[in-house]
């Protein structure tokens, strides 16, 4: 039997929870042409989300094209990846050679197709005669405009779902922001999800004297209300003809720091070793059993990630599990800790965050991993 826990990959229909409002609001803005940004911590469920609203408007008719920013190396390979995913969009290979290449003025493309060993094939775009910075930005301005020159060839609404947005800004500074911003808001009939997981990088980028500024609605990731969590995930368990103890949903949310991506992975591991076990009941001791496993698995790399740390970082990673990641400044926990002064454990925290180990939620700091969090509370002192 299939596993009913998906982590670590976009998630499934059947395995997607919740989300209803923030899924309805995406694909009502995405369909009226609106520029929204998504903004959401990592192992929020945001890509899966993206996902999910891709799939909404693509049953309503229109066009879609997703492409991850930070998988590109250069802006170059990232304008080569964009043209492959909206020449992608015409399923015959030698119109979309054709369109493409009269679509571009500024260089001429090099279009090929590829064989892949499942048998299908894929679009191969280059700009090989591009060679200077300034190619690069003619190319891009062509390259940006070609949403809106779909929309209107084929006359329907095209979205286009940009992950990690706020890798663009290693790629030509301020230019490519406001490029992109320029070809965006002329094209009514495009909606644009700029999605990002790094918070404060993308409240800088629609912050003001920044081109998108004000350039579309705001979408701020929340958690998935632990109750409805919960739930699903007895649910789960049960459908699979293995019965829940009762609490353990909510077990393996807080376990897992009510974070979508920790919570599917210990609902995923503990149904494993129940399902391995030809077990037809789940309960806290399997879910602690399944715990204490994963941390042995991960004892070497989070002993690697510690060893990395400052003494002071140390310090104040383990203080933030112990106090849940709440009043860090004041005297009390920094005399119960053993921590430096107000300004080195603020040194500290951002050098956490820096390094994704932290995220801040409001005044309280969380581990992102709720797995290290848990070795840091067993395995430090």
């Amino acid at each position: 039997m299939t596993n009913p826990f998906v982590y670590g990959e976009i998630v499934p229909d059947e395995a997607f929870v919740d989300r209803d409002e923030e899924l309805d609001r995406l694909v009502a803005d995405l369909t009226a042409g609106q520029k929204v940004f998504l903004i959401s911590p990592r192992r929020y469920g945001k890509s899966s989300l993206i996902r999910q609203a891709l799939g909404a408007v693509s049953r309503y008719g229109a066009l879609t094209i997703e492409l991850t920013v930070s998988s590109y190396s250069s802006y170059l390979a990232f304008l080569e990846g964009y043209a492959r995913a909206l020449a992608a969009v015409e399923t015959r290979w030698q119109r979309a050679r054709g369109w493409l290449t009269e679509a571009m003025s500024a260089t001429r493309p090099e279009v090929r197709y590829e064989p892949t060993p499942a048998g299908t094939g894929q679009i191969s775009v280059a700009f090989p005669l591009v060679r200077t910075a300034r190619d690069v930005n003619r190319v891009a301005n062509d390259i940006f405009a070609l949403p809106g020159r779909l929309a209107a060839d084929r006359k329907r609404t095209v979205v286009v779902a940009l992950d990690e947005f706020q890798a663009i800004v290693g790629f030509d500074g301020g230019g490519v922001e406001q490029a992109l911003r320029a070809a965006a808001q002329r094209q009514r009939q495009v909606g644009y999800v700029f999605a990002g997981s790094e918070p404060s990088l993308m409240e800088r980028m629609i912050g003001p004297r920044r081109p998108f500024y004000k350039a579309g609605p705001v979408m701020r990731l929340d958690k998935i209300p632990p109750g409805v969590f919960a739930e699903f995930i007895e649910a789960r368990f049960t459908k699979t003809g293995i019965r829940p103890e009762p609490g353990l949903g909510a077990a393996i949310v807080d376990l897992a720091g009510n974070l979508p991506y920790d919570v599917q992975r210990l609902a995923h591991e503990t149904w494993d070793d129940v399902r391995s076990g030809g077990g037809r009941r789940v309960g806290l001791d399997d879910l602690h059993a399944t715990l204490a496993r994963l941390l042995a698995e991960q004892d070497t790399l989070f002993e690697a990630v510690w060893q990395r740390l400052t003494l002071a970082q140390r310090a104040v990673l383990r203080a933030v599990v112990l106090q849940q990641g709440r009043e860090l400044l004041s005297a009390d926990v920094r005399a119960r800790h053993r921590l430096g002064g107000p300004s080195s454990i603020q040194a500290s925290l951002a050098a956490l965050i820096k390094q994704d180990l932290l995220l801040k939620e409001g005044p309280q700091y969380v581990v992102v991993d709720s797995l290290l969090r848990e070795w840091i509370a067993r395995k430090t002192y």
